[in-house]
């Protein structure tokens, strides 16, 4: 079992070594990519910015540097899962075309496989903006220490649920357009204060999707540091991605190979 982890850790590795020297052959077109994406994110730091002043108070119990935060770690988050694992978002794609029998017919987990073979070139802009926000908002050590765990955390969260919304095709049908809109709903709802969410919702954003892990759990970590929260974090991350990867190996079974051919040298 170790030794499959450490293997698959390794193929990882591979993959991002190739694929950042991919998207960086062509250098100024990835810096332009990588700054574009910062800048596009830095607007919504400077409303937030507005919305404070013009409030003048807390909204829902955070102040200016909790929503930071929470910006910080989604976006590095989300980030990271697009850097290291941008191929989730096409494992739909991948069922309905028949690209996936590249991936089965290799001696690696298809999963891990496929959703490792791609990065995304603006997910450094992502990376980068949650970095030199934390900086800009003069975060406290304990920030910082939540910050580096909770784009771990956050980073296999956002991964999973992608996989989880992307391998319904495998039941389904084509659910491309529900998988998206899965993914694009976990960052809206992980960006805004967690105190504006009642009821059902609420329920459902720390359940059965763990959106509230995301941001919402590291920043009270980082306000007031438990042991317990923690290691529930952890658990959290740990057993959605075990969730994610059990949706999709059982959805594999029902897989139709496809007449795509293509090579992967």
């Amino acid at each position: 079992m170790f030794m499959e982890v450490k293997k698959h850790i390794k193929l990882i590795g591979k993959y991002f070594i190739f694929n950042l020297a991919a998207i960086t052959e062509y250098r100024t077109s990835f810096i332009v990519q990588v700054f574009g994406m910062a800048l596009n994110n830095a607007s919504f730091a400077f409303f937030w910015w507005v919305l404070f002043d013009k409030v003048g108070a807390g909204i829902g119990g955070y102040d200016f540097r909790d929503v930071m935060f929470l910006w910080a770690v989604a976006s590095t988050g989300f980030g990271l899962a697009h850097v290291f694992f941008a191929n989730a978002n096409r494992i739909s794609g991948m069922i309905i075309t028949g690209e996936l029998d590249t991936y089965l017919l290799q001696p690696k987990n298809p999963l891990i496989n496929s959703i490792s073979a791609r990065m995304s070139a603006t997910s450094w802009g992502d990376v980068l903006y949650g970095i030199i926000l934390m900086a800009l908002i003069k975060a406290s050590i304990g920030m910082w220490l939540m910050f580096g765990i909770g784009i771990f955390t956050a980073a296999l969260l956002i991964t999973s649920i992608t996989v989880v919304g992307q391998s319904l095709t495998f039941y389904f049908g084509n659910m491309e357009a529900v998988g998206r809109s899965l993914r694009e709903f976990t960052i809206t709802f992980s960006i805004y204060p967690e105190s504006i969410f009642k009821g059902p919702l609420k329920v459902l954003i720390m359940t059965a999707i763990p959106i509230g892990f995301i941001t919402h759990v590291p920043l009270r970590l980082a306000h007031e540091f438990s042991w317990g929260i923690f290691f529930l974090l952890l658990g959290v991350a740990a057993a959605y991605c075990l969730f994610a990867f059990v949706i999709y190996m059982n959805g594999l079974k029902k897989y139709e190979s496809g007449n795509l051919i293509i090579t992967r040298m």
